[in-house]
């Protein structure tokens, strides 16, 4: 019998303990096709079993959390919190409150959070939590007694230095300030535990435009590499909330021309182009409503779309900023067969493995999200350091580091992707990510022994 490759051994491993665990099996696979051969050259890396240690959770930490809501009923909800690996600093990743929340997607979140926390070059590890509790049409008193709850549970677990969560989906600025105050009652600290608080209570500026604008950021730096611009080029937009609705409005402040956002339940389409007022109306308003995209049609704003994913429009650039796998193979084909050129995730992992290959295949440029949405989680950092010292810095002076670290990560991913094969030109921004950052990782686990 043919002796297994390190990458099957070590794959056939993980899959033999985490079967039923598909988005984090996903994850995992994806990152170990770029980074066994860096190992297998590394014997220190081999030395200490680098790869299948960088895989697995340090800690994996499960709680029921039991409460009584506001019409005196007990509900009770379960909670994770997956502290990945700390080899460069505090755990640092979202809390997500959703239905779909599970152990395999809370892996697979805190695994990709790894790779992208060492490519922004901040001190910080990698983690994800949440728990399955739905807001979604929760009176804000409700909310607030889950996530007091939720943190009585967690805050034994968590600490300025230990593990530093933000929020994710459907745990946004009101979310964060009911567990921040739960959290400093209970522990008698004002310390930066969370990021993403109010501006009043050691939050920062640019914090909610973070993943959005950085994508554009990575977006400016791509075509500034290949000698093109934003401007005049159509982009395609999944999702509504925070990540897609900032992007939308920077990209359309460079001069693009988005013509599309979408949700679960559909497409609001503008052939013209999203302007730039009705997409600060939607950030000012989509909190508060059912469906904002159906509203801004109904402002004239667009066209809605029931039941339709973006992925049949024409257009030369395409940001899937909505969920996990939202971006199929067939989608994939759909996108190439419309001229698109670009792909860059703003969501995590939103392409699903066929649909990379596809890209890949092709060579358009295809950006990971663990690359192109570190926006958010730089910003996080900036707000920990601003924590440290007891300071706030200015909105532009923020957006202009904010700007400087994107530039960076697309430098690392272009000193690791540039392909071997003699085309100067091509660049696989997936392999030079997933490199750039296992490099550093390693060698911080390396330097630190066993």
């Amino acid at each position: 019998m043919a002796q297994k490759s390190n990458f099957e051994e070590i794959f056939s491993f993980l899959h033999g303990k985490f079967s039923n665990e598909t988005e984090y099996l996903q994850a995992v696979h994806e990152v170990l096709e770029d980074i066994v051969p860096v190992y297998n050259a590394n014997e220190q890396y081999k030395a200490l079993d680098i790869v299948r240690r960088i895989s697995m959770p340090e800690r994996v930490i499960y709680f029921t959390v039991s409460w009584m809501n506001s019409e005196g009923r007990i509900e009770i909800n379960q909670g994770w919190r997956v502290q990945h690996n700390s080899a460069m600093g505090p755990y640092k990743g979202g809390l997500r409150f959703h239905p779909t929340v599970n152990l395999s997607v809370l892996k697979f979140l805190a695994f990709e959070q790894c790779f992208k926390n060492a490519l922004t070059g901040l001190p910080m590890g990698g983690g994800k939590g949440g728990s399955d509790f739905n807001p979604k049409g929760r009176t804000d008193r409700d909310i607030m007694l889950f996530c007091q709850a939720f943190m009585r549970e967690l805050q034994r677990h968590i600490g300025a230095n230990t593990d530093v969560p933000a929020g994710d989906i459907n745990v946004g600025a009101r979310e964060i300030g009911y567990l921040y105050g739960e959290y400093r009652r209970l522990n008698n600290k004002f310390e930066g535990v969370l990021t993403g608080k109010g501006l009043e209570f050691g939050g920062s500026y640019v914090r909610t435009e973070a993943t959005g604008f950085g994508l554009i950021y990575f977006l400016e730096a791509v075509c500034k590499h290949r000698g093109s611009k934003i401007e005049g080029q159509t982009i395609v937009v999944s999702g509504a909330g925070n990540v897609a609705l900032h992007a939308a409005l920077k990209a359309v402040e460079k001069g693009g021309k988005v013509i599309s956002l979408s949700n679960s339940r559909g497409l609001l389409l503008n052939e013209d182009g999203l302007t730039d007022t009705a997409l600060k109306w939607a950030i000012d308003n989509h909190a508060n409503r059912n469906n904002i995209l159906a509203d801004m049609a109904d402002e004239d704003m667009g066209k809605w779309l029931p039941d339709k994913k973006p992925w049949h429009l024409k257009c030369d650039i395409a940001l899937p900023c909505a969920t996990q796998n939202e971006l199929l193979e067939e989608d994939a084909n759909t996108l190439l067969d419309s001229g698109c050129q670009m792909v860059l995730e703003g969501a995590n992992m939103p392409c699903t493995n066929e649909a990379q290959a596809r890209f890949l295949d092709v060579k358009i440029v295809y950006v990971p999200g663990k690359a192109s949405n570190a926006g958010g989680v730089a910003l996080s950092g900036l707000e920990m350091s601003q924590n440290a010292m007891f300071n706030q810095r200015d909105a532009s002076t923020l957006d202009e580091q904010l700007y400087s670290i994107m530039e960076s990560i697309h430098q690392r991913c272009l000193d690791e992707g540039k392909a071997n094969d003699g085309d100067t030109k091509y660049v696989n921004y997936l392999k030079g990510a997933n490199i750039a950052a296992f490099r550093r990782l390693a060698d911080a686990m390396v330097a630190q022994g066993v």
